[in-house]
């Protein structure tokens, strides 16, 4: 518990981090690095233009210190193996049981997500974005509210239990902080979904839009009393004048209770609340082709006769509309975001210098 409890603590809302190239990948507060010195890195700074070259290099010698392994490094910046290790670790605790990726496929996806952080946390650096105590020291109140815990000391506590140090923690919501930052300033705040856009798509996608709405009608079922043809015309003038006694101000439900043939008839008629699709289409079609309190006409299907009425219907027009409207503005500015935030990664890719040590 007090591992998941920590987890959720590390985990702060990313929404600058990119989620595109791995889609299962929760919104981790990632592991941050120590700057590697210059003449460690021993390579001449790109042009500003220069795509960036991936660098593989074998695996350092069994001696070194595993855990201060570099296996990446983005620009003059560091990703340790014990940082890659970790993030992974904390993804399995979270998703105990639930994980069937080897630690070699997590490797190589966790380390893709430090990659396009790290180029986040750099840019911010240049964008002049900082953090101040203020902004930090609310962001870990609202999780020690969130999350039980009542005094810094109590959250510090917790953070050494689990073999980590209060300063990593404040670091890596400090840096997820300004990833937030970054990504409002150069994804969000550049991405803008229009009112023509908005009717382009609802124009476009009617149909879909209008099959998650519901409808609610009656039924009577007028069955034959044989199979010969006279039976069947029968039943269709028996179904004309009871539609005839309804539009005349007779009780649909009383009607449905002594004539209809359909499961429905003990309940008056009444279908209930319907999703579109849920009838057949041909009977669906009918009834969706009235107009509130209207009476269909008998029509006939291979059990009888069917005379319905539509009680209401959802439509997109007014509070419905506006309903659709806001979901198609979120649908369409997802798409944009998303498409910006990766569009935003590569340029940061292609000026940079990344090396991959795995």
């Amino acid at each position: 518990m007090r591992g998941r409890w920590l987890v959720a603590v590390l985990a702060p809302a990313l929404g600058g981090c990119s989620i595109l190239a791995m889609p299962t990948m929760p919104d981790w507060v990632p592991s941050f690095g120590k700057k590697t010195p210059e003449a460690a890195v021993a390579r001449p700074a790109p042009p500003e233009a220069t795509p960036a070259p991936v660098v593989m290099r074998p695996r350092p010698a069994e001696s070194e210190d595993v855990a201060d392994r570099v296996v990446a490094v983005v620009n003059n910046d560091a990703i340790t193996l014990g940082e890659l290790q970790e993030n992974i670790a904390l993804f399995r605790q979270e998703n105990r049981g639930r994980v069937g990726a080897s630690d070699e496929e997590l490797q190589k996806q966790f380390l893709g997500r430090l990659i396009d952080t790290r180029l986040q946390i750099q840019e911010a650096g240049r964008e002049k974005i900082t953090i101040d105590d203020a902004e930090l020291n609310e962001e870990l109140a609202d999780r020690m509210k969130r999350f039980g815990a009542k005094t810094p000391e109590e959250l510090e506590a917790l953070v050494k239990s689990q073999g980590l140090s209060y300063d990593t923690v404040k670091k890596r919501v400090r840096d997820a902080l300004l990833v937030q930052k970054v990504t409002r300033r150069k994804v969000s705040l550049r991405v803008s979904v229009t009112e023509q856009e908005i009717d382009r798509y609802i124009a476009d996608n009617r149909e879909k839009l209008e099959a998650g709405l519901g409808y609610h009608a009656r039924h009577i079922l007028v069955l034959p009393d044989g199979t010969t043809d006279a039976d069947v015309e029968a039943a269709r003038i028996r179904a004309d004048v009871i539609r005839t006694q309804i539009v005349e101000g007779a009780d649909f439900a009383e009607l449905a209770r002594k004539n209809s043939g359909d499961a429905s008839a003990k309940d008056g008629g009444d279908l209930g609340s319907l999703k579109r699709g849920e009838l057949a289409q041909e009977i669906e079609s009918r009834i969706l082709a009235l107009s509130a309190g209207e009476v269909s006409r008998p029509f006939r299907s291979a059990l009888g006769w069917h005379v319905f009425r539509l009680e209401s219907k959802d439509m997109l027009e007014g509070d419905g509309l506006q309903r659709a409207r806001q979901q198609v503005k979120d649908i369409l500015y997802r798409e944009k975001y998303e498409a910006r935030l990766e569009a935003w990664i590569k340029e940061m890719k292609e000026r940079a210098i990344i090396e991959v040590r795995m």
